[in-house]
This record gives structure tokens, sequence and C-alpha cells, in this order.
């Protein structure tokens, strides 16, 4: 399907962003998930090509653009390789635009240099062991100590856990208002913080993902983000830029697996004849194929729809559901074309089929995007 949503200056960075991918990514994505990590100097090399927070000030070393379509162009390059680990857009799209967004002019000048060049990698950690989407179910919590806030609490899932340098931590502030919650900046090194062992996973072994603890980590004032009661706000207001995050890489992802399983159909034989010929193969791409186009252009005009600040929480729910249900039905199919094979890791269609597999849970599950769809238009 032919896009018309880029422009010539996207096509440029496209083609700077994939000669990146395929010099610094693509090459070494396999160690990286024997290794279980991402080693940081990657993340340094971005910065220096200015593929990080590129939204942020020039006056604090970002390229000032801000417009969604690059780092959509990025998390499509990064599928199209089937790069799961690597998760620049958590840090750039989702975890920076908290500090854009809702820092003082004195916190952006200490942190966004280090993040735009590579230097601070960032996390965000809101989920515990019993509070995942419900954040109103947080236990963590922060005291007002005068010139602190002592920090307490478990935070598990966090991606980029053990890479990460700074990280925005979501506590109650308030243990009568479970909605009164502050953000607060935690510094690698900070005394009381420490982390976890990596956490084992089904599927993206190179996305170091783990578990955080504060034990009455001191956060001084001048780390904390905006408000700090205001917290739970915040966090919603980013709601709807996450979930097409994970949309965007989704249906891209999809692309990725039926470009892969129709090159490997038109190649396999069976019975004398590539398998691209029996009708079961063709009815399957071409169902896959009207649904992977007709849902990257709902993605799309979510991307219009947020760069010009109107993308609802209700559109970028069905964007997160119906491609994050697609990705898996896709994957599914197209490892079932591939059929033995398929189930060799040596495949990337076996990666890709474990990888998606949590895009049905993070950043909101299936279900509760239901209920967000459900009272847009029922309970008005």
């Amino acid at each position: 399907m032919k896009r018309n949503c880029f422009e010539e200056d996207h096509n440029i960075f496209r083609e700077s962003f994939r000669r990146f991918i395929e010099e610094e990514v693509a090459p070494n994505s396999e160690q990286w998930r024997e290794d279980g990590i991402v080693p940081r100097n990657v993340w340094r090399k971005a910065g220096e090509n200015g593929y990080l927070l590129t939204w942020a000030d020039e006056k604090f070393g970002g390229l000032g653009i801000d417009d969604f379509r690059f780092e959509q162009i990025m998390i499509e390059e990064l599928a199209r390789v089937g790069e799961t680990g690597f998760y620049m857009n958590l840090h750039s799209a989702l975890v920076g635009p908290y500090i854009g967004k809702f820092a003082n002019e004195e916190q952006k000048a200490r942190f966004l240099p280090g993040c735009i060049s590579g230097e601070t990698i960032l996390g965000i950690a809101m989920t515990e062991p019993d509070a995942g989407s419900d954040l109103a179910g947080m236990r963590s919590s922060a005291i007002d100590c005068g010139d602190h806030y002592l920090l307490n609490g478990t935070k598990t899932f966090i991606s980029n856990g053990l890479n990460g340098d700074l990280f925005i931590v979501a506590a109650r502030t308030d243990k009568e208002n479970p909605h009164a919650m502050g953000l607060f900046l935690v510094e690698r090194g900070m005394e009381g913080f420490s982390r976890g062992n990596k956490l084992k996973k089904m599927g993206m072994p190179s996305q170091d993902t783990a578990e955080l603890f504060f034990d009455n980590v001191k956060v001084p004032k001048k780390n904390v983000l905006g408000n700090p009661i205001a917290g739970f706000k915040y966090l919603m207001s980013g709601l709807a830029e996450e979930r097409l995050i994970t949309a965007s890489s989704c249906i891209a992802t999809a692309q990725t697996a039926i470009d892969l399983t129709i090159s490997y159909v038109n190649e396999r034989k069976v019975f004398g004849k590539p398998l691209s010929k029996f009708q079961n193969t063709r009815f399957k791409l071409a169902e896959m194929r009207s649904q992977i186009d007709i849902a990257q252009v709902f993605v799309d005009r979510c991307v219009t729809e947020l760069n010009s600040n109107n993308l609802s929480a209700e559109d970028a729910s069905m964007a997160k559901l119906h491609t994050s249900e697609l990705l898996s039905k896709v994957a599914d199919e197209c490892l079932q074309l591939h059929g033995g094979n398929g189930f060799m890791d040596e495949y990337l269609i076996s990666k890709i089929y474990t990888d998606s597999r949590v895009t049905r849970i993070f950043a909101g599950t299936s279900e509760i995007m239901k209920e967000i769809i459900a009272r847009s238009i029922l309970d008005v």
C-alpha cells in the first residue's frame, strides 16, 4: 500500500536511520538477545546521530522537531529488522516527554542533554506487583520531609530496568487520596535505590526488564516533576501517546511478518510447486494484507491527530487494541505458513511470534482498552 503521510524530509530521515540500523543494530541483534541486554554504546551512537528525543529544544542538544512521524519512522525501521530490545521509543517518546512537558527549566537543563546524547538512559516506574493497569491501586509512597521526599516501594516489569540511569517514579503523596501522587526523578546511585535481577520473559530477551526497589530513598525536591499531587493527571496525559507508540510498533511488526512470509511461500515448494500456489496460502495472505493495510490507515490518522494535539484516549485505545490483536493473529498465521521452520529461532518469524505476545498486555491490556472504548460509547 502506498502511503502519502510522509514528506521528503521524512524520507531522507528514513534512509539515514535505516543505514544506522543496518550498520549498528541488525548485525548485533542476535548477540544482544543471547546476552539479555543491549550495550550502552549503541545508545550513545544513536544520540550522536540525533535519533534520541528529536523533539527536544536545540538549546539542550535536540533537533527541535515536534513531529511524531519521525518517531514513527524509527519504530517502523526497528520493526523491519525485528529489534525489540533497543527500546529507543520508550526513552524518547514515552518517558522523555514527561520531562519536556512538566519539568522546570533547571531540570530540563540538568537532564535533557544527557538523555539526548545517550549518556542518560530513561525509564518509567509505574507498575507494581499488585498494581498494573490500575494506577489508583499503587502502594509506593513518598512522604514530604521538608527539603526532600522519602520514597518507599517496589516496581516491577520496568523496561530499561538495568540500563536505566534516570527513572520517573510514580508514588502516592497522600495516603487518603489514591489519585494524589507525584512523579519523582530518581537517579542511578541514589542511596536506597536498588534493582533486582533481569526478569526472564517468554519474548523480548534483549530488553532489560527488572524490578526496582526504593528503601527510604531521599529524593530532593529539585527532583520532583511538577506538582507533587498531580502525577496521576500527568500520567493520564501521556497514555494516548504511549498507546500510539505501541500501535505503530504492532502494525509495523505485522508488516514485517507478512513480508517475510510472502518471500518464504514464494520460495518454499510443497508437492512440487511453490507454497504460494495453494489456495489456502493465497487466501490467508490476502486476508492479512487487507487487514494490515486498513489498520495502517487508522494508525496514520492517529499520528496526524497526535501531531495536532487532537488524539483522543478512545482513538488511541482503539488503535492499540486492534493492532495488538491483529499482530498476534498475523504472527500466528505467518508462523503456520512457515511450517516447522517457523518454530526455529533462526527464522525471524519465530522471534516475532514470541515477542509480540506482550503487546496485548503492556500499555494497558486489551480488556482495559475495551473498557475505555465502551465508556466512550455507553457512559455518556
